[in-house]
């Protein structure tokens, strides 16, 4: 019998461009028709609640998060101490005498 061919049809040969035009235009018929689902705040706690436990349960992927954070940290704070010692560096005497 003959062999059924693997290539993609319809919204999967298109380019992640085209798709995403296109989901944006059902999303808009579907608010402007009424039909489209809008959580409530409690909805919205619940589905992101249930998102952060299973993002927490893979341990790599928390480490690797907070990697990153401290190194930002780091980063952050010894930028702010480089620029507090220059600051007296490039301030104009003029403007560093408070005399009338």
């Amino acid at each position: 019998m003959g062999q059924m061919s693997e290539s993609k049809r319809g919204f999967a040969a298109m380019n992640a461009e085209q798709q995403r035009q296109i989901a944006s235009q059902g999303g808009k018929a579907a608010h402007e028709k009424g039909t489209a689902h809008e959580f409530t705040s409690e909805e919205a706690r619940a589905a992101g609640r249930k998102g952060g436990e299973v993002v927490s349960q893979n341990r790599e992927h928390m480490a690797t998060i907070g990697r990153k954070g401290a190194e930002a940290r780091s980063q952050a704070s010894s930028g702010a101490r480089k620029n507090r010692g220059n600051h007296e560096q490039h301030v104009k005497p003029s403007e560093h005498s408070h005399q009338g």
